[in-house]
């Protein structure tokens, strides 16, 4: 066990971590935001679904390789440590920390907007506000809770999901009576199957593909459980037929009975649309209820996500002392505290400050996910090739190595490169690239400071600075 991951209580059971990998990746995008992709490239938008979730079954198993041969609840930033530098550790584990504390903002708005259209009596943020509370609460106890909240949270999306595909497939073969949809005509009637164009596709690909951050969240809980290879492996080993069964089933059958160009599709999300057109009552309570618990899925994932790396920084000597001690019954409840008080600000601001200020504060987590997934890619490429040179085999390898890695690498800074081309995502990537920026003075700051190494990777556990 890695040392950073020492001190933490392993609480997770198997079937906690067995559904957190199967539907840690489900949230809300894909039960509503999907029908804003499908609108975009239409039924093409299959495409890009594939091409997204083929670059992160790829990284995954990169990240699998080195998850199982040092399990680390510092994951990919402490991966990023030992095989880059210091301050690629650094500045990765910092925007990934912050990409979590500002889905906190996202999800807790979300869930109050569900709630608010229920009781209305209730201002939205106080429902904000409770249900962050609860969830920060059920992380301070102990790991066991996170995994049990995420366990039955998975366990209603995983029904969800597979309940829809069934009525749906069923719509497909005409066997549900006064259904308006059958057959699979509609993936090619309104204008063919790419009807905008490759341009479209692409564009769409850029959407879809953040939808999948959060899958690499298995391999830091695992570090928490009694057999943290085993579950990396199995997990890793799972992703492939995840992404097919849960994402490209979910979108082939909603693209097959709803026109791309319905203009309810993106308004009221791709399931409540198919179900509506099914036929099924009550259609919008239903995926209400389903979108609810998965945004409080995610927002229990975000607090714990968000202390863990907070927790491996400072074990790290990148963050307070403070980050790094740990409560007695195992749990980094300060790096919980820490946090959830940053997100708690980024709630309120979310309410208090004018919207084109919170909008930027969005823009800079524009790129994180592809920043991430070329950091595990680099890192991967470093560590294999200093096994290889020691003689070593890992007990769990990415596929085709080198080639594969070197044409992930390539494959995500061609998007980055198409990101900063086209003008819908270039504040992202500009906002992104200057907090990148920002962090990496403030690093190189402290390591002179501190006399701590900056370019040099780290091998082995560091002393804390207060």
């Amino acid at each position: 066990m890695s040392a950073s991951s020492q001190g933490l209580s392993h609480g997770l059971k198997q079937r906690h971590v067995t559904m957190l990998s199967i539907a840690g990746v489900i949230g809300a995008g894909l039960f509503v935001g999907s029908g804003h992709a499908i609108a975009e490239a239409g039924p093409a938008v299959l495409i890009a679904y594939a091409m997204a979730g083929l670059l992160v079954v790829l990284v995954m198993r990169m990240l699998g390789e080195m998850a199982v041969a040092a399990p680390d609840t510092g994951s990919f930033s402490t991966y990023a440590d030992r095989a880059i530098g210091h301050w690629a550790g650094y500045i990765i584990g910092w925007l990934y920390w912050w990409f979590w504390v500002l889905v906190i903002p996202l999800e807790a708005n979300a869930a109050a907007t569900i709630l608010h259209a229920w009781f209305a009596g209730v201002p939205m943020w106080a429902f904000a506000l409770g249900i962050t509370v609860l969830l920060t609460i059920t992380n301070l106890f102990s790991v066991k809770n996170y995994g049990e909240f995420e366990f039955w949270f998975a366990l209603v999306k995983v029904v969800a999901i597979v309940a829809f595909l069934a009525v749906a497939g069923a719509a497909m073969l005409g066997l549900i009576p006064g259904s308006q949809v059958s057959g699979t005509a509609r993936l090619f009637d309104h204008g063919g199957f790419m009807p905008n164009g490759f341009g479209a596709v692409l564009g769409a690909m850029l959407t879809t593909m953040f939808t999948f951050l959060g899958t690499e969240i298995v391999t830091i809980a695992a570090a928490e459980s009694d057999n943290p290879q085993q579950q990396i492996t199995k997990a890793t080993n799972s992703v492939v037929w995840r992404i097919s069964l849960f994402y490209l089933g979910s979108i082939f059958v909603v693209t097959a009975l709803v026109a791309w160009n319905d203009p309810q599709l993106a308004a009221l999300g791709s399931y409540q649309r198919t179900l509506q057109l099914i036929g099924i009552p009550n259609a919008k309570a239903i995926v209400d209820v389903v979108v609810l618990v998965s945004v409080a899925s995610c927002l229990n994932s975000a607090l714990y996500t968000a202390s863990r790396m907070l927790y491996s920084l400072s074990s790290r000597g990148d963050a307070l002392k403070m980050f790094g001690d740990i409560a007695a019954n195992g749990t980094p409840q300060k790096a919980v505290l820490g946090s959830m008080v940053v997100g708690f600000i980024t709630v309120i601001a979310n309410y208090l400050v004018p919207k084109e200020v919170f909008d930027i504060l969005l823009a800079t987590s524009g790129t994180i996910a592809l920043l991430v997934y070329l950091v595990i890619a680099i890192s991967q490429l470093r560590m294999r090739q200093r096994m290889e040179a020691n003689g070593e085999t890992p007990a769990f390898r990415m596929w085709m190595f080198p080639t594969l890695t070197w044409m992930v690498i390539v494959f995500i800074c061609a998007v980055v490169v198409l990101m900063a081309i086209r003008p819908e995502h270039q504040v992202e990537v500009i906002s992104t690239g200057a907090l990148a920026v920002a962090l990496l003075a403030v690093g190189w700051i402290r390591s002179r400071l501190y006399g701590t190494p900056w370019m040099e990777s780290r091998p082995a556990k560091v002393a804390t600075q207060s």
